[in-house]
């Protein structure tokens, strides 16, 4: 098979547990684009920190964000596809964070709202540390989220909720559930992540292949978690890292080494060079 599009993940997936990409995988993404293969990214993060990482790959495909509510061209800035959650339902997701006294932060398509620095929130904030000021995260700590909600003009795209108690994470999912505008997911084992209905990183990347030309047997997906499954199960060839959860394996046709191992570099030359 001829692969035209690959497509991975970035946490647990193309990052290494340091959050980097390591050499062989950045070599082996370069020499696919030399051939003319699309590269692009699958995340659950803010477009704009996703873009970081497009940049230093040289990657021009665009961008998949927020779990798929947003796919963006890194060139010019142009929306492809975006699925956004409405005023209504933004504000019944902070009255269950309320309820819960849970942390969270939710993202337009290039700002960071939170109401408290923590989890996330400092990762974010260190990490910006580390970059030229127009790569930085826009995170803004606000009093009143439901004001924000209410008076901005921007469209809300995901909702994050961070607790460590895992229990409590099952019974607000639950709670989210029941809204039938809403989609629920994971990306890591202390997180639920909320976006409008129909959001998947399966449907964003079948809009892009189609948008690229693509058909589903020519793409292959690389991820590790819960919001991967879609496009895992959309590819073509649908790979689980090594450190991915069971669940998450069950469903792809080949399991590679983990993301501390080169795996998504390891598959590549396996099936594509």
């Amino acid at each position: 098979m001829s692969y035209k599009l690959i497509v991975s993940d970035m946490d647990g997936t193309l990052l290494n547990s340091a959050g980097k990409i390591s050499g062989e995988t950045e070599k082996v993404l370069k020499e696919l684009m030399a051939k003319g293969i699309h590269v692009a990214v699958a995340t659950g993060r803010i477009f704009t920190s996703a873009r970081v990482y497009a940049k230093y790959l040289g990657i021009t495909t665009p961008i998949i964000a927020c779990n798929g509510a947003i796919v963006r061209n890194l060139r010019d800035g142009t929306t492809i596809y975006e699925n956004h959650i409405i005023r209504e339902d933004c504000m019944k997701i902070l009255d269950i964070c309320k309820k819960h006294n849970l942390y969270f932060h939710f993202y337009t398509n290039d700002i960071f709202y939170t109401q408290s620095m923590e989890f996330a929130s400092i990762k974010y904030s260190e990490w910006n540390k580390t970059l030229k000021e127009d790569e930085q995260i826009d995170i803004r700590v606000v009093e009143d989220p439901y004001a924000v909600v209410q008076n901005s003009d921007e469209e809300f795209y995901k909702f994050v909720f961070i607790n460590e108690d895992r229990e409590l994470l099952e019974k607000v999912r639950k709670e989210i559930e029941v809204i039938p505008t809403l989609e629920c997911s994971k990306s890591w084992h202390n997180n639920l992540e909320i976006m409008n209905r129909g959001v998947s990183k399966g449907i964003a990347v079948e809009r892009l292949a189609k948008s690229l030309g693509v058909k589903p047997e020519e793409v292959i997906c690389f991820g590790d978690n819960e919001n991967d499954i879609s496009m895992i199960q959309y590819a073509g060839l649908g790979v689980a890292m090594g450190n991915a959860e069971d669940h998450v394996k069950n469903h792809a046709k080949y399991v590679t080494d983990s993301n501390d191992q080169d795996g998504v570099a390891k598959a590549l030359k396996k099936f594509v060079l």
